[in-house]
């Protein structure tokens, strides 16, 4: 893991500095304009606190809760509530799910994806909606449909290093705000372009210029993956939610939302919206959407555009023992990787290889697999490129079946996992993301 750890600015005589960092176990030093005798004492100064540095270690980071909203169909239940709003709700829930204060909290990072038209600072808007102290700093994560796991990975790096010892990191968008936009010079003659900015900000290969789903086909056609085989998983993934949901699987990760009605009773929104929706005797039937011929991606087995938030609190271990609190789960390890544009459904099959061999774990050893269910085919391809048990992946459902708010998705089936793992058990997550990318991530049960 290559984690660069600025630590310390030493000044001398006011005639330069020396920034001392570490990188396992690599001291690099800057040396402006010192005689011998300061130059010697300062290099003195770091080789003793790479000492100290190398024998302490990285931070182990914890996992101590992790909630969610439920989600939302597209222009439903949650279309007048802000992404914003949604986050708050799970910052909220996940903090006091925690049982901490919130002062404790020292940072929080929320991945965001469809920004436009929110306002500054998504993420100070939705700590501050949650309580948190004024005094909190926020950082909003964009790295597309990965953006709530890169927020998860990028916190873990913060605690690891001791630059802060309590987090929230997580991920909210609604989908159902977002706006239309149009140049800001108008035409001299003729009617002026909308343009969708779900479609442009969040689902369309810039490099390309075509839709993420025609990135769908490219992968079916050349992974050999049928209509029927993805039409299948995506009957299974609706089969597993509406299991999970109705045994209380689902529940116990959901913080409910209540949204205001004007002369009328608050609505309280426990469950999610999309899985009940489907048809089953009308997904053989449905056209392919992205390919006229021989096209394979339809309505049915590609994931929905939806609204929701996800949250956890992440924590050194030692911060765990101050506070009292007992974790859920460890983070172990976490990767990224990158590939061409067009084939970013197999982004994944990059990423995890990198994570098991960071933590010397073997695919054997992972109870429960979480892959992004952006579209079918994106798991059907990474099952078979990583050649895992299809028994262990999505075993409760996925994105096709239960919704997939872009910047949320990727910290729900971290936070999935955590409850769902049984002690002492690995579970991996993994997600593409539109560019060619995708973030993997490691977590072991308490």
């Amino acid at each position: 893991m290559s984690i660069l750890i600025a630590l310390q600015w030493v000044e001398r005589e006011g005639q330069g500095e020396v920034l001392i960092c570490s990188d396992s176990l690599v001291v690099l030093a800057s040396l402006r304009s010192f005689h011998s005798k300061a130059r010697q004492d300062i290099l003195y100064e770091v080789l003793q606190l790479n000492t100290r540095i190398v024998n302490k270690g990285y931070q182990e980071v914890v996992i101590v809760s992790a909630v969610r909203t439920p989600m939302g169909s597209f222009k439903g239940s949650f279309s007048t509530v802000p992404a914003t709003k949604l986050g708050s709700i799970a910052i909220k829930g996940a903090v006091e799910k925690a049982g901490i204060p919130v002062e404790e909290v020292k940072e929080v990072y929320m991945g965001n994806v469809l920004q436009a038209g929110e306002g500054q600072a998504p993420t100070r808007q939705a700590l501050l909606g949650a309580g948190l102290p004024l005094s909190t700093p926020a950082t909003t994560i964009n790295k597309v449909c990965a953006s709530g796991m890169k927020s998860i990975m990028m916190a873990a790096q913060s605690l690891m290093c001791g630059h802060q010892d309590v987090m929230v990191a997580g991920g909210m968008e609604s989908m159902s705000q977002v706006p239309y936009v149009m140049a800001r010079e108008a035409p001299p003659y003729g009617g002026v372009k909308m343009e969708d900015l779900i479609v442009k900000d969040g689902l369309t290969d810039v490099y390309n210029k075509f839709h993420m789903g025609s990135c769908a086909e490219n992968t079916a056609k050349n992974s050999s993956i049928s209509r029927e085989e993805q039409d299948a998983f995506a009957i299974n993934s609706y089969s597993r939610s509406k299991a999970a949901w109705e045994s209380g699987v689902l529940a116990k990760e959901v913080v409910p939302v209540s949204i205001s009605q004007k002369g009328k009773p608050d609505i309280v929104v426990k469950e999610d919206e999309e899985y009940k929706k489907v048809d089953f005797s009308k997904v053989p039937k449905l056209r392919a959407v992205f390919q006229k011929e021989n096209g394979t991606v339809t309505a049915a087995n590609a994931s929905t555009l939806n609204d929701g938030a996800a949250a956890l609190v992440l924590m050194t271990a030692d911060a765990a023992k101050r506070l009292n609190v007992t974790p859920l789960a460890k983070i172990v390890a976490f990767a990224d990787a990158a590939v061409a544009p067009i084939d970013f459904p197999i982004a994944p099959a990059f990423a995890v290889p990198k994570v098991l061999k960071a933590a010397s774990v073997k695919k054997e050893d992972i109870a429960m697999w979480e892959i992004n269910e952006a579209f079918s085919v994106v798991v059907l391809a990474n099952i078979k490129m990583l050649d895992i048990d299809p028994d262990k992946v999505n075993i409760n459902g996925g994105a096709v079946s239960l919704g997939h708010p872009i910047g949320m998705s990727g910290a729900r089936i971290v936070g999935h996992m955590v409850h769902n793992l049984k002690s002492g058990q690995y579970g991996l997550a993994g997600i593409c993301n539109g560019g060619g990318g995708a973030s993997s991530i490691l977590i072991q049960k308490y």
